[in-house]
């Protein structure tokens, strides 16, 4: 079963139907959505902020999600998937959204509803990262606008495999 602790008054908030792994760590002040799947060796440390996660989140091995004392909080929204290895540090990723394997959003930054952060992007501070485009590279710049249906359809179809696969554990 994955560590699920208690910080400083603050205890984690689990959704229906989640899987979490058994060595997933989640602290503090997190609120997860329904059909999230927190895979191994993911970290959600709310411990000196808060972590909101919605419904159909898909977080994979290795993510970690923290943010600053009393000035950066995350918010994920619906049908979002975070790649293998990524780090979100203070930032808001809004619905549909995709965070390619190794990248980094840092605090303040804001990626668009069905915006796509390429695998090993950096995506800088207070960076505003436009609905349906395409970012990529060190530090995350814009490449093209995506098709907002063809964005929406490719995550949800990540959200429905991730659950497929999370079914698989249970």
């Amino acid at each position: 079963m994955a560590l699920i602790k208690s910080v400083r008054g603050f205890e984690p908030k689990i959704g229906e139907d989640c899987f979490l792994a058994e060595n997933a760590t989640i602290v503090g002040d997190v609120k997860m959505g329904e059909g999230c799947s927190i895979w191994f060796n993911v970290v959600l440390r709310g411990d000196v902020n808060s972590i909101r996660i919605g419904n159909h989140v898909n977080i994979q091995d290795g993510s970690v999600l923290h943010t600053l004392y009393q000035k950066s909080t995350i918010e994920i929204g619906d049908y979002v998937s975070i790649g293998h290895n990524v780090t979100i540090h203070g930032a808001k990723v809004k619905d549909y959204a995709l965070i390619g394997m190794g990248a980094t959003v840092l605090d303040h930054a804001i990626v668009g509803e069905g915006a796509i952060v390429a695998a090993g992007a950096l995506v800088l501070s207070n960076t505003i990262i436009e609905p349906n485009t395409i970012w990529a590279g060190v530090p995350a710049k814009f490449v093209k606008k995506v098709d907002p249906e063809q964005s929406k359809e490719i995550n949800q179809k990540i959200a429905h495999n991730y659950a497929m696969y999370a079914s698989w554990y249970k």
